[in-house]
């Protein structure tokens, strides 16, 4: 498969180190409330998911911006205790998941905006044990910061949900950011390499591949540690 391919390019940026104004970016969004409406599919997703776990009473993973819906398959084979809820845009991505599904049936994928999924499930009675968020796009230039999850409306939503979050990237400072804005939420963070031939999706693979050094945050409440 292409994603195989170890011909991935370095992320280029103009941004060295945490962004200057991501503090205050971050306690922007910290207390506010989006009024965007749902979008019609990602509720309709969200009711798929539902229905899913009717009667189901136990702990709930997201692994958001799943992709192919590898690392959902490696999650449901890790967590036979939980069940698995992959969540990507793209209907095109989610439809190639028949080559990396393993059998494991505790895992569902939906196509919908992750931003909306987010809210409806911090509005819901889920059990959210942890959060997977592997490889977003890091959007580099520093003039994209707002675009990044950690500094982007989303953020109180996506801390809401659960503490419990892990984040990989090929960029650390994207992790340094994400720790960063955590911590206004009380979160610790923890921040190690991804061991090399241990990928866990397509893109994590081809940048091994690629020669580039995976990175790996998980997210903590102070108060569970």
């Amino acid at each position: 498969m292409s994603e195989y391919n170890g011909n991935s390019r370095a992320i280029s940026t103009n941004q060295t180190g945490l962004h200057e104004k991501l503090d205050a970016i971050v306690k922007k969004y910290q207390h506010s409330v989006s009024q965007r409406p749902i979008s019609e599919h990602t509720q309709s997703a969200f009711n798929q998911a539902c229905e899913w776990l009717a009667g189901w009473q136990g702990p709930v993973i997201l692994d958001s911006c799943c992709g192919v819906g590898e690392s959902s398959a490696n999650l449901a084979k890790r967590f036979p205790q939980h069940k698995i809820i992959g969540i990507d845009k793209s209907a095109a991505r989610i439809d190639k998941h028949h080559a990396y599904r393993k059998g494991e049936d505790n895992y569902l994928l939906v196509r919908a905006d992750v931003n909306d999924f987010w809210r409806l499930v911090r509005q819901s009675d889920w059990q959210i044990s942890q959060h997977f968020l592997l490889y977003p796009n890091p959007y580099p230039k520093a003039s994209q910061v707002q675009k990044r999850w950690h500094a982007s409306a989303a953020m109180p939503d996506l801390m809401a949900i659960t503490p419990n979050i892990q984040v990989r990237s090929n960029w650390v400072v994207y992790l340094m950011e994400f720790a960063r804005a955590a911590s206004h939420y009380g979160a610790t963070s923890q921040l190690s390499s991804v061991a090399e031939g241990d990928a866990f999706t397509p893109f994590e693979r081809k940048y091994q591949q690629s020669g580039q050094t995976c990175w790996q945050l998980d997210c903590a409440n102070e108060e569970s540690e």
